[in-house]
């Protein structure tokens, strides 16, 4: 994994996710989504570690473990997903799962004039896949 001290964020908004198994999940989305390690932390006596930055298509994603003595608890990801905008909505959607996401909507042509897929990752997220219809 990349030690670089503090490489830049990529993208206007920036999730930072707490998880149960950062260092886990950072190995999981670079097979599932792609990503690279810009930077991480080594992991504590605990096996936690504060901090990961992984790019993903282009944004940046980071990722730490919950830390509860310093008042940030292990908590459920619930009422949000992050949505990958993508060329190619099948085969992104299809490598996660290949990867262990659980298909929770597979890709269909949508209303809104896109093709649109959602996934849910080992560690609870939902992500959402977005991007043209196909032709």
């Amino acid at each position: 994994m990349a030690n670089t001290p503090n490489p830049p964020p990529k993208g206007g908004l920036t999730p930072y996710l707490s998880l149960d198994g950062a260092l886990k999940a950072a190995d999981f989305y670079k097979k599932a989504f792609a990503a690279e390690v810009a930077a991480s932390h080594p992991p504590d006596e605990k096996g936690r570690t504060m901090h990961v930055h992984l790019y993903i298509n282009g944004s940046s994603l980071m990722l730490s473990d919950a830390f509860p003595e310093h008042g940030h608890p292990l908590q459920t990801p619930a009422g949000f997903n992050l949505t990958l905008q993508v060329g190619n909505v099948d085969e992104w959607y299809d490598r996660a799962v290949g990867a262990g996401c659980t298909a929770v909507m597979p890709p269909q042509d949508m209303f809104w004039g896109d093709r649109y897929g959602q996934l849910k990752d080992p560690f609870g997220v939902l992500w959402a896949i977005n991007g043209p219809v196909r032709k």
